[in-house]
């Protein structure tokens, strides 16, 4: 899965925007991805060295430097569809006016700019390394469904739930603590558990395994509901992913086929809704529509049915 925080390191040195940069990427003694200009040595072996604007993504949430004519800028991006949140650290800086160990908090809205600092005169060949984390969704979101969330397969089809609270095998984050892992074989059709807007869809990944190199290769849909939280569908197969960024969806609505892709065991549908605390997504407890919209509370190897 696509973490929820997104823990960059990137070194900001010479003109240009961090897009424009090399850097290597390894995973940290966390298992979280780090981009940095210079891998640790216990890394080396591991790392891979990355041309950033090589590799286009489809939620784009950065910070930004721009040396213009007059001043040097920090510029925070948030290209998502939903409010973000986003925690930025100065590491280290050659600029006097920006001292390592200042922070920034704040919340941006939907396809904005922010300028962080504006350091003037500028000087391009000044080394400033940033540490940052974003959350998606509104602060002020609280999770209030209309009814039960759609058991997200065929209307009439039974599947077990392979995990969900309190199991936590792999629920092991304040994100997935709540999320529910459902046994679906490979190429199950996947539809909307809820109304909303999706923001960010991946499909171009095809490899699945019990590894930590996995974390971040699952195909995915983020739906944004109506009360700010958003909805969050793993592990989806290859190339199969009806929906696209932008696009209403309706309850029950096909948006994918259930897959076994990022960090995996076995086919099937990790489910979650997030939360933005203001700190970090969450993922909250949530029930499915039984029987005449019954709220049915999931629960490990027991057996879930659509209706």
């Amino acid at each position: 899965m696509r973490p929820s925080s997104l823990a960059l390191l990137l070194a900001l040195a010479a003109a240009g925007t961090v897009c424009g940069q090399s850097a290597v990427r390894y995973r940290d003694s966390k298992g979280q991805w780090v981009f940095t200009d210079r891998a640790p040595a216990a890394a080396a072996a591991s790392g891979e060295t990355l041309g950033l604007s090589s590799t286009p993504t489809t939620l784009h949430i950065a910070i930004e430097r721009s040396d213009g004519p007059e001043a040097t800028h920090l510029i925070a991006v948030n290209d998502c569809l939903c409010v973000v949140t986003l925690h930025a650290t100065i590491a280290q800086s050659d600029f006097v006016a920006l001292p390592a160990g200042r922070e920034y908090r704040l919340t941006l809205q939907p396809n904005s700019r922010q300028t962080l600092a504006e350091m003037s005169p500028p000087n391009p060949a000044a080394h400033l390394r940033l540490l940052w984390e974003t959350a998606l969704g509104s602060p002020l979101a609280a999770h209030r469904p209309p009814r039960p969330y759609r058991a997200p397969f065929a209307v009439g089809a039974t599947f077990m739930v392979s995990q969900a609270y309190p199991t936590r095998v792999t629920h092991v984050t304040p994100d997935s603590r709540y999320a529910v892992d459902i046994a679906l074989p490979d190429g199950t059709p996947i539809y909307a558990a809820r109304e909303g807007v999706v923001i960010n869809v991946r499909h171009d990944s095809f490899r699945g395994a019990p590894e930590a190199a996995m974390l971040d290769q699952a195909n995915v849909v983020e739906i944004l509901h109506d009360d700010g939280t958003i909805g969050v569908y793993g592990h989806l197969h290859w190339d199969s992913i009806r929906v696209r960024i932008g696009q209403q969806v309706r309850r029950g609505e096909y948006i994918a086929d259930s897959g076994n892709t990022g960090f995996t065991t076995g086919p099937h549908l990790h489910f979650a809704v997030w939360r933005n605390t203001g700190s970090g997504d969450v993922s909250v407890p949530i029930q499915f529509a039984g029987i005449g919209e019954t709220p049915v509370t999931p629960s490990t190897a027991a057996s879930l049915t659509a209706y």
